[in-house]
């Protein structure tokens, strides 16, 4: 008996026949002010990415490699950054800042609260500030991170 093509598939065969997930948020986007790059890339994959700018990539190869392993993830990076790291300064003279996504509830017309993930812009140093254990707390998943070209033109 054959399959239907239309038959409904679970959400976990669906991620194993498609692979590509998390490629959709592997991206770099500018306009004229900011560079946006997704957070999924690797280090490696980022530094060997021709879509970012040469600079960021020449940046990201001389500051911030050295201190971590190319298998980890922008997203990773950023999300476990600490505080009183010396990268923090270099983010912030970048004027990075990340689109984040965090859990909040909500409440309904009639009194009735649900938990929706809502999409903030953040600075790195104000992410960098809350600990881990809050993080895991309220939830929060990093997207994308993006610099300001005049900050970048001006290293």
């Amino acid at each position: 008996m054959e399959k239907s093509p239309f038959e409904k598939k679970s959400l976990l065969q669906h991620l194993e026949e498609d692979k590509s997930v998390y490629e959709d948020y592997k991206y770099a986007l500018q306009d004229t002010g900011r560079i946006y790059v997704g957070a999924k890339y690797t280090f490696g994959e980022f530094l060997e990415a021709e879509e970012i700018p040469f600079k960021l990539r020449m940046l990201m190869q001389k500051y911030v490699a050295s201190e971590v392993d190319l298998e980890d993830s922008l997203e990773s990076h950023f999300y476990y950054l600490p505080q009183d790291s010396a990268l923090i300064k270099l983010y912030s003279r970048m004027k990075t800042s990340l689109r984040i996504s965090i859990l909040e509830e909500k409440k309904s017309l009639f009194g009735k609260t649900k938990k929706t993930y809502v999409t903030k812009q953040v600075k790195v140093e104000d992410l960098a500030r809350i600990g881990t254990e809050e993080k895991e707390r309220y939830g929060i998943v990093i997207q994308e991170f993006s610099v300001s070209k005049l900050a970048l033109g001006g290293l």
